[in-house]
């Protein structure tokens, strides 16, 4: 295991402890890179704390690459493992740098949890103070040493010391054999420089004497000579002392100008100055008001991200719902098919059914295009809504970056601001077409209950119909039941029944007994009323009497044809009624498991003047004279025959 040191410098920490004043003290950092190369090779940061004057204070702190990934996550770092000693170690030179000022600016924060530094967990903060708040770069949790670290730790600082003192003994033992020599080199230099000062000493007597005679003599005449050049130059310094005079009275003015012209740049530059000042103060505010708008435009980014998950929450509901509209509508179709099986069946008890199906299978395949058209628009909507989520994904990331880059931040939050508020009106036009789908999603549904509801009468009515059809049925085999008894009344009386042939060839009708007819009924070229009425009048022109001597079982068979051909021209035209009339195709998605069963409208029994009454002869002929004789006295009409004029004459 290889370690290489990076930093080991003494720094000034802030102690702060559980309930005690703050303190500071002297605390020597040491970072060192530990690189291990077996079994994997693999780098660690030692990060160490000791005090100089404490040896049993120790604090040791490891990071390796894991760790490092957990404390970049929790707090927020940028950098990467290999970056991070040399921004730990700028940090640490800062604090350095600042820690001799009143206020500095970066500080180390040493907190503990327990009172005292007492062989607990602390924490080492690096902290930067401004007018606003503290802010906490980096935080690093220390473990206190064990005793078997602490001991490692003097042993090695013993270790350190031993080397050292080796160290300083040499250089000791070197600086003393250099001094031996040097010493024994000046001591004999000394003795040599001794007997030259000697010798010299004598010269210098003996030259001096010399000197002294020769100096006495040029003395004299030197003084003779500086009489006579005294003289001169006193004259000299006259002239040149008013010389002098005028020549400094004209620098004086110089200098007064000149003295006048510097007074004026300086006040000049001293109102430069405190422009300049005022300058400064008004670019310090600026800076100020810039670096809150700059906190504030970082507050606005959180509150739009918390916005950001709401919206997405909000677009995965409205998904969850679009996905129970599909269901719903797959529900409608299901049933929307099970109804047109429905009518296929009902279309073999009626065929006028048969058209109308084909045109409620027409419209309920618009509906199903119509619905379609629905799901792509909704489809759409929720591409654009992932498509905007994609965006403002990319703007975090560009605010990310954007972040960084402090010289461009002003213009950079107008541009995220403008961008924010375009995208906002985005997501509020989405919500609005959103809102405006649900509406007609609702209207469609609206339109849904009331084809329900249509179906539903229909419904009604085609129980009506059955009903009818019933009572109709009841009055065929009634009259049936009559030209039965009525033929085993002539079998039993024959000369009667013989006379009453003969009568029946001579009439002018010609008309057999028992005439055939199907049992699906005739279609007939005339209007029965008509033919029963011209069949009676000449009959009863004869005789003159109240009874007719017209046989009960041709009259019967009259009025049976008469309801048979009714029937048949009453069904033709329903069929052409429902030719007409369309029901949409929404009416399908009646309840199939409550029973209901499709039906015609009321308007199509309703009473026409021109049309040929459904349910049997008119009241006026039924009740005319020529009939009263050959009607039952004792009728008692059911109760659903009751409403129908046919069955109140013929009961079932």
């Amino acid at each position: 295991m290889a370690a290489e040191r990076l930093f080991d410098r003494a720094v000034w920490v802030r102690v702060r402890g559980c309930g005690c004043e703050e303190r500071r003290l002297n605390i020597r950092v040491n970072i060192e890179l530990l690189s291990i190369s077996n079994p994997v090779h693999k780098k660690d940061l030692a990060v160490r704390l000791t005090d100089d004057t404490d040896p049993f204070f120790l604090y040791n702190l490891v990071i390796s690459e894991e760790d490092f990934q957990s404390l970049k996550s929790q707090q927020g770092l940028l950098v990467d493992f290999s970056a991070f000693p040399q921004k730990f170690i700028d940090l640490l030179q800062q604090c350095i740098q600042e820690q001799n000022k009143d206020i500095p600016r970066f500080l180390l924060q040493l907190v503990s949890s327990a009172p005292a530094l007492d062989h607990t967990p602390v924490s080492l903060n690096v902290v930067e103070t401004n007018p606003f708040k503290h802010l906490t770069h980096l935080s690093l949790k220390f473990l206190p040493g064990t005793d078997a670290e602490i001991k490692k730790f003097l042993a090695n600082c013993l270790k350190c010391l031993k080397e050292d003192k080796t160290i300083l003994e040499e250089r000791l033992k070197k600086t003393e054999e250099d001094l031996t020599r040097q010493l024994s080199y000046t001591q004999q230099s000394l003795s040599e420089k001794s007997r030259e000062l000697d010798k010299l000493k004598n010269e210098w007597t003996s030259y001096t004497t010399a000197l002294s005679s020769k100096h006495s003599q040029e003395l004299t005449s030197e003084k003779e000579r500086a009489l006579q050049a005294q003289t001169q130059y006193q004259q000299q310094h006259e002239q040149q002392k008013k010389e002098l005079e005028n020549l400094h009275q004209k620098s004086i003015q110089q200098l007064q100008n000149r003295l006048s012209e510097l007074e004026v740049i300086n006040k000049d530059l001293t109102e430069r100055r405190y422009k300049g000042d005022s300058t400064v103060r008004e670019l310090k505010a600026k800076l100020s008001g810039l670096e809150d708008e700059c906190q504030r435009a970082k507050q606005e980014v959180l509150s739009l991200r918390r916005e950001n998950t709401t919206l997405d929450a909000e677009c995965h509901e409205k998904e969850k719902l679009i996905n129970q509209l599909q269901t719903r509508v797959a529900v409608l179709e299901q049933e929307i098919k099970d109804k047109d099986q429905l009518v296929t069946r009902t279309k073999e008890v009626l065929d006028a059914t048969q058209e109308q199906k084909v045109i409620l299978e027409e419209s309920t395949e618009e509906k199903q295009r119509h619905m379609e058209k629905l799901e792509t628009t909704i489809k759409s909507l929720s591409a654009e809504l992932l498509k905007a989520n994609e965006i403002i994904k990319k703007l975090q990331g560009d605010l990310k970056t954007l972040m960084g880059k402090l010289k461009l931040k002003n213009t950079v939050t107008i541009q995220q601001e403008k961008l924010l508020a375009e995208k906002e009106e985005k997501l509020k036009k989405e919500q609005r077409e959103s809102q405006e789908m649900g509406q007609s999603l609702r209207m469609k549904e609206q339109e849904v209950c009331k084809l329900q509801e249509q179906l539903e009468s229909t419904i009604q009515k085609l129980e009506e119909s059955k009903q009818l059809l019933k009572t109709n049925e009841n009055v065929i085999t009634w009259l049936n039941r009559q030209l039965s008894e009525a033929q085993m009344a002539k079998k039993l009386d024959t000369p009667a029944s013989a006379h009453a042939g003969g009568r029946a060839a001579g009439s002018p009708l010609g008309m057999p007994d028992r005439p055939s007819f199907h049992s699906s009924g005739i279609s007939h070229p005339i209007s029965p009323l008509y033919a029963f009425q011209n069949f009676l009048e000449p009959t009863h022109s004869k005789t003159g009497n109240s009874q007719c001597p017209v046989p009960k079982a041709s009259i019967l068979t009259f009025l049976s044809l008469s309801l048979q051909v009714q029937l048949n021209s009453q069904l033709s035209k329903l069929s052409r009624c429902s030719d007409a009339h369309t029901v949409p195709a929404a009416a399908h998605t009646a309840n199939k498991e409550n029973g209901e069963q499709l039906g015609l409208e009321s308007k199509y029994f309703k009473k026409k003047d021109d049309s040929i009454p459904l349910r049997g002869l008119s009241q006026n002929t039924l009740n005319s004279e020529y009939l009263r004789p050959y009607l039952p006295t004792k009728a008692q009409p059911s109760p659903k025959a009751a409403a129908t004029p046919a069955s109140a004459y013929f009961p079932g």
